[in-house]
């Protein structure tokens, strides 16, 4: 009798509403033992009764089961819920999301900031070598798996959309429309303008004149380090580098930054249009032309915008 009563309170203690008062988040250490773990959740306020807590958990050996991690706890949750959150390793998901544009060293840094994750990056990858986007991970987790998981998603984008890709571009391989990808997500902020943005560089190219873009000039000068912090100059488009598309014919010979998604699909499946120049506009944006004498005029216009902010032309 005694037994079967101490079974019955065991299961009504298990099953109701534990003493957590509010949400908590507590880290499982890997290699904790049973009695740590229920220790550490009477602790915390998680269970009221850790040897209860063991019984439990020995009575469904599930004592192997349980997994270290980071684990989120809400209010009144019974040791029963906690038991099963254990058992079935629903930790906490956490999310780092990298921003399109962000060269390697840049997004490096910001992995390397990521909290609760472990491991050193020995080296930062190539430029382009990985693909801005929300990537999930576990507490715990190594930064060098959450870089090959972005390594390998830019691997698969950029084959998806190259095998997309327009039948009339004039590049030759995945590289070199990731190179394009990166200067044109560099070249615009808005969305709606990347494909229009990559068509003027494709016409640019296929009729043999240069790039011209700012971006690849900045890159020259900065390494991918980040942004070079001032306007840029005359002299800085006469430096001989190259990733000076001022100075060079075609394509830099690599990669100004890590493209995201959009940016590739643009420069795979570019809108058709026979534009040539483009300009700011003052507004975010930019102003199209087809012909230099219509650009000189939208440059004319752009100058007077920057002098009415006090800026230099």
């Amino acid at each position: 009798m005694l037994a079967g009563g101490l079974a019955a309170w065991s299961y009504r203690v298990s099953v109701a509403p534990g003493p957590l008062q509010e949400a908590k988040t507590i880290v499982i250490a890997r290699g904790s033992g049973l009695r740590d773990i229920a220790n550490q959740l009477a602790a915390a306020g998680v269970i009221a009764h850790p040897r209860i807590f063991q019984l439990s958990t020995w009575l469904k050996r599930a004592q192997h089961d349980l997994r270290a991690g980071e684990y989120a706890f809400d209010p009144g949750v019974s040791m029963r819920g906690v038991l099963e959150i254990l058992r079935q390793g629903r930790t906490v998901v956490r999310r780092a999301t990298f921003a399109e544009g962000l060269t390697s060293k840049e997004m490096v840094a910001e992995l390397r900031q990521a909290d609760g994750l472990e491991g050193a990056i020995p080296s930062v990858p190539s430029e382009g070598s990985l693909l801005p986007d929300t990537y999930h991970y576990s507490f715990g987790d190594m930064r060098a798996e959450i870089l090959s998981r972005m390594a390998k998603a830019m691997d698969a984008a950029l084959a998806d959309l190259w095998a997309k890709r327009a039948a009339d571009l004039p590049l030759t391989s995945p590289t070199e429309a990731l190179i394009l990808a990166s200067i044109v997500e560099k070249e615009t902020a808005v969305p709606a303008e990347r494909a229009r943005i990559a068509a003027v560089f494709i016409n640019r190219l296929k009729k043999g004149m240069r790039i011209e873009s700012d971006p690849t000039v900045v890159y020259g000068l900065t390494s991918g380090a980040g942004p070079l912090g001032r306007a840029l100059t005359r002299d800085d488009l006469k430096n001989d580098d190259p990733y000076n598309t001022y100075r060079i014919a075609g394509l830099p010979p690599g990669p100004i930054c890590n493209p995201g998604k959009d940016s590739l699909a643009a420069v795979m499946n570019p809108l058709k249009t026979d534009e040539l120049y483009f300009v700011a506009d003052g507004s975010g944006g930019h102003v199209f032309a087809r012909t230099l004498e219509e650009h000189n005029r939208n440059v004319a216009k752009w100058r007077k915008i920057k002098r009415a902010n006090g800026s230099k032309p």
